[in-house]
Parts: structure tokens; sequence; C-alpha cells
């Protein structure tokens, strides 16, 4: 190579400096500059990447689809929560329901006795069959007489009968843990006063019959 060719090529390297400066203004990191503070371009116009140039330092002069990238992040799915399951309120226990079955003492009974009559056992045999099927929690026995007598006497009456029948359901399998046996005496009659008024005869006695009875009240659920 002659001198003039080198004189040449030097003149033209010394020319081309300034615009390849390679100054980093704070505002351009990452690209080639000239030093009016311009990205320098190639003849495709495509910008001079630094080194130590990264995607995050991207303009939008030079790199817009990657500026696109950054400015429209995918969005995020939100997957929401499933709501709660709805609380179920438990199934409220049936309500004990009380059911009452009166006995007339002179099926059960012959007047005045408290052992019971082979007609009356049938009776109760047919209630005890009858709470076969209850889920009873208890089993009340209550023994009635009329008003003759004295109050201790009919007392004592009314507990022996209620006792006879308690005994005898429990001879049927009636759990004896769930039945009691009271006496009530001439307290509660069925009639009202008046209906059979009079001294005792046998047309007086017929009219209290009803006061005479032994009620079996049982409290539970089918």
């Amino acid at each position: 190579m002659n001198v003039t060719k080198k004189v040449l090529i030097a003149s033209i390297a010394v020319a081309l400096l300034p615009s390849m400066a390679m100054a980093q203004p704070a505002n351009i990191p990452g690209y080639a500059v000239s030093t009016d503070g311009k990205v320098v371009k190639n003849s495709y116009k495509e910008c001079w990447h630094a080194g130590f140039w990264t995607p995050s330092m991207a303009i939008a002069e030079c790199d817009p689809g990657l500026i696109a990238k950054v400015e429209k992040p995918e969005p995020k799915v939100v997957v929401a929560a499933a709501p709660p399951a709805p609380l179920v309120a438990p199934t409220p226990a049936p309500a004990p329901v009380a059911q009452k079955v009166s006995f007339s003492a002179d099926a059960l009974f012959a007047f005045d006795k408290a052992v019971l009559k082979p007609e009356g056992k049938a009776e109760l045999n047919a209630f005890a069959k009858n709470i076969n099927g209850v889920s009873y929690e208890s089993i009340h026995v209550t023994g009635h007489t009329d008003r003759f007598g004295s109050d201790k006497y009919n007392q004592k009456l009314s507990e022996q009968r209620a006792t006879a029948v308690k005994d005898y359901l429990v001879s049927q399998d009636v759990a004896a843990n769930k039945i009691d046996a009271v006496g009530a005496g001439e307290k509660n009659p069925t009639t009202k006063l008046g209906d059979c008024a009079g001294a005792k005869s046998k047309k007086v006695i017929a009219c209290l019959q009803p006061d005479r009875r032994v009620d079996v009240e049982v409290t539970g659920s089918k």
C-alpha cells in the first residue's frame, strides 16, 4: 500500500470517529450514540447495541417490539376461591310425644280389689304389644278411684292398682327402669260435680265408673 492510500484511509477513519463515539448518556443506556446524543444506526436503520445491552434497556426508537412486551405484560389469571359450602343446620331431634291410655278399673279389677282379672290381663297384653314399636322414654301409671270410701283407703287402693298394672307390664318385657306407678286416690275424677248425686247405690256406683280407672301415659317417639 502506497503512502497516498494510507493517508486517505486515515483521513476517512478520523472523519468517522466523531459519529461512532460510544458515549453513554444516562437516558439511553445500552446503545451506541453519536456526540450529538443520537443513537447510531447502520445502513439498515438498525441501532447499535452496546456489549452490555439487555432487553430491559430497549427503547421505542430501536426496539419497539420489546417495548410493547415490557409495557403490556401478559395478564395474570386470578382464580377465584370457591365460595364456602353453605352451613346445613342439623335436623332437630323429634320432640317427645306423650300418649295416654285410660283403662277402666272395672275392666281390670273386681270391685274394690287390686288383683288383675284375666280380661284385664288381656287388655294389658294388647297394650304391651302395641308399644313394642315405640322408642319410649318413660311410662307413667296412675291409679284413680271414685269418691266412695275414705281418702286414706282410696289412696291406698289407687296405689295398689297402679302397682299391679306396672308389675304386669314389666312381666310382658316392658323396661322396669322406664316405668313408674303412683296413686291419685279420688282427687282427679272424670265425672263432674253433680253428675252422680245421691247416696251409695248400684246406680250411683255405675255412674261413677269413669272415675275408677288406671291411666297409662307413654312419652316417646315412633
